[in-house]
């Protein structure tokens, strides 16, 4: 059986006052691409910062490869394996695109060398001396997912990677979705651009209201088709 990666059951999350989600339920398998589908303020994001302990308070339970992770610190979170890749990608102004890759600890055995992660972005090697300023926003969204990739991290959580991108560097962000999953990587997508994670998913969670309303393979996805425009508008 396929190792079950990321469980969480009646997850509830708030910043201040806010009760943003309300009772959430997933899980992934290891290896697996899963896409969180929903419109803007579902609670899409808010899943992914409750994951990584960024959210103002969480209840209920995260179970990262098994280990209990609601009440663990966001570093500590970090060390089960896990890579959080932001909507806003956090690239440093002031350090060159190469010191923004080397920033980020070590957390597991695994991660990728600097040379394989150049043969997988080689546009990064080409600007490893310009300022993070200096990039373009798909060499950001690039940098963004590199850096995560030398952590050792095998759980990626990847938050709206292809937002404001050219096609054709959607097309290579898609394409390397694939290698990753043909390495093995476990990847959580949200993502607004559905024509980009439709083919990437091997499962779609829906959300509306801080809540999962509808799960499904991708072999079923044909038949969802005017669910999903009900809820998406796709």
């Amino acid at each position: 059986m396929t190792t079950e990666l990321l469980r969480i059951e009646d997850l509830h999350a708030w910043y201040g006052e806010s009760h943003i989600l309300h009772g959430v339920n997933l899980s992934v398998k290891q290896g697996e691409v899963v896409t969180l589908l929903g419109r803007n303020g579902a609670g899409r994001t808010t899943t992914m910062r409750a994951i990584m302990g960024l959210t103002g308070t969480r209840k209920g339970s995260i179970k990262i490869n098994g280990e209990e992770s609601i009440k663990l610190a966001p570093h500590k979170i970090a060390r089960l394996g896990v890579g959080y890749c932001p909507e806003e990608r956090g690239i440093f102004a002031s350090l060159t695109a190469e010191e923004n890759l080397m920033l980020p600890p070590t957390i597991a055995e695994g991660g990728m060398g600097v040379d394989e992660i150049y043969s997988m972005f080689p546009n990064l090697k080409e600007r490893a001396g310009s300022p993070g300023t200096r990039l373009s926003g798909g060499e950001q969204q690039m940098l963004a997912m590199a850096r995560i990739l030398r952590t050792g991290a095998r759980l990626l959580l990847l938050d709206e990677i292809s937002e404001g991108l050219a096609p054709v560097i959607v097309q290579k962000l898609g394409e390397m979705i694939l290698t990753l999953k043909k390495r093995g990587y476990t990847i959580v997508l949200v993502e607004q651009n559905f024509r980009f994670a439709a083919p990437l998913a091997d499962r779609f969670y829906v959300m509306e209201h801080g809540t999962i309303v509808k799960q499904f393979a991708q072999q079923q996805l044909a038949q969802n088709m005017g669910m999903l425009q009900e809820y998406l508008g796709v």
